[in-house]
């Protein structure tokens, strides 16, 4: 049970550099394994999630080498992979099995795909059935959940359509289509996050994304060459301290090469809309944009979300709602059902946490109505995370709008994406006891 910060008289003060972005991570690290030579990751985020990544790799024959935060991979490409001793562990990562399933694709062995208890609950016939469009074969259970198996062998070119809005299901698609006899397309619901695209171009990869944003056509059987990868920071990191500093009186902070990808940013415009004080300073990159972020306090207002703003903030939809509960007005998420197949029913979930401040918020089955309120009453003084890393981060900063004592359960699921989150927080707690 961790006891959680409260009010601070004088805000949030100071400047942070966030872990590095979570989607980039595991993805530098798949495409280092497939691709030949020595790939070399730079800020990479040592979270349970991106290492489950790393051990399966590993457990896959790829010789991969980290040190705090640097990985260096030698691969011989996808094609020395080696069936794995036994079967793989996800741990609690769905972004690992998803696109495992596609990485896997076109090797002449099969491979069993286990996770834990939360994990095993989360849908997987979203991947698999269009990855059979491929000619790909993976075997779920009954209720399309791991155990999985991924059945090795030959890839046939293909057009699917994605039924859902999900960059793990394009991944994976786009990773088995690397293993393709031809060229394929995919074709997305709506835009999604494209680091998958950028990353495999970056590794000599051909990948082009037509003008409508949702095209996607894959050149097979590229030479993909190492690479060094500089991780950004993780814009859903970023998040907690941007709605902290947005909705904390007095606050006045700074957060550092943050990843500006446009697929990416849907958090900023949120707030925005609703009236934060947010300074973006482009910071010159290579790769993905990058830049610095200022927050200061501000007074809000409620919006309305649907479906075509959810996937450019799906995983900070939670925050949405926390900020909503400090606005004037009544805001309306909707389209959000995605939300329903997380590590928790987020929308289930992120309601139950939320009324224990006394916040009147209503639950749909594709989203929430939260009527804002500038004065909380707590009814509960314990809170969970439910075992859901973004949920128990979101609910922290809560606490910091209420004096009450508070306590968190689960609080160790937080390292899943941000180990030292804690840390981060007191950091700029100090510097406002400092007089910072």
């Amino acid at each position: 049970m961790k006891t959680l910060a409260t009010a601070p008289t004088q805000g949030l003060h100071g400047k942070l550099d966030v872990p590095g972005d979570k989607s980039i991570s595991h993805r530098a690290l798949m495409l280092g394994a497939i691709a030949q030579g020595k790939t070399t990751i730079d800020h990479f985020l040592a979270g349970e999630d991106c290492l489950s990544t790393l051990e399966a790799l590993r457990a896959l024959g790829v010789e991969i080498t980290r040190t705090n935060t640097t990985v260096i991979i030698r691969s011989a490409g996808r094609s020395a992979f080696k069936k794995p001793q036994k079967p793989l562990d996800m741990g609690n990562s769905g972004t690992t099995t998803r696109l495992l399933m596609g990485l896997l694709a076109g090797t002449n062995f099969t491979t069993t795909l286990v996770g834990d208890s939360s994990l095993q609950k989360r849908p997987m016939r979203r991947v698999s059935e269009p990855l059979a469009k491929l000619g790909v074969r993976v075997e779920t259970t009954e209720q399309g959940t791991l155990p999985a198996k991924i059945y090795g062998g030959e890839v046939r070119a293909s057009t699917v359509k994605l039924n859902v809005a999900s960059a793990q299901v394009k991944s994976a698609l786009i990773f088995a289509s690397l293993m393709a006899d031809e060229p394929s397309q995919i074709i997305e619901k709506l835009p999604t996050r494209n680091h998958t695209e950028i990353m495999i171009n970056q590794f000599g990869g051909q990948i082009k994304t037509a003008a409508d944003q949702r095209t996607i056509t894959v050149q097979p059987k590229p030479k993909l060459i190492g690479q060094h990868v500089i991780v950004p920071g993780d814009m859903s990191s970023a998040a907690f301290f941007m709605v902290a500093a947005t909705i904390i009186d007095n606050s006045d902070i700074t957060l550092t090469n943050v990843n500006l990808n446009p697929t990416r940013t849907g958090i900023l415009e949120a707030l925005r809309k609703m009236g934060a004080d947010i300074t973006v300073t482009p910071v010159e990159n290579k790769g993905e944009k990058i830049g610095n972020i200022r927050i200061k306090a501000a007074k809000l207002h409620a919006i309305t979300i649907d479906a075509k703003d959810i996937p450019a903030l799906i995983d900070e939809l939670p925050l949405v709602a926390l900020a909503a509960a400090c606005a004037d007005g009544a805001t309306k998420i909707s389209g959000a059902q995605e939300l329903r197949v997380k590590e928790t029913d987020r929308i289930a979930t992120v309601a139950m946490e939320l009324r224990k401040f006394g916040i009147d918020i209503t639950e749909f089955p594709d989203g929430l109505e939260i009527v804002g309120s500038q004065e909380w009453k707590v009814v509960d003084t314990q809170l969970d995370s439910h075992k859901d890393h973004r949920l128990g981060m979101m609910l922290a900063v809560a606490a910091l709008r209420v004096r009450t004592k508070l306590t968190l359960k689960n609080a160790t699921a937080i390292a899943v994406s941000y180990p030292n989150f804690f840390e981060d927080l007191e950091l700029l707690l100090k510097n406002t006891k400092d007089g910072d």
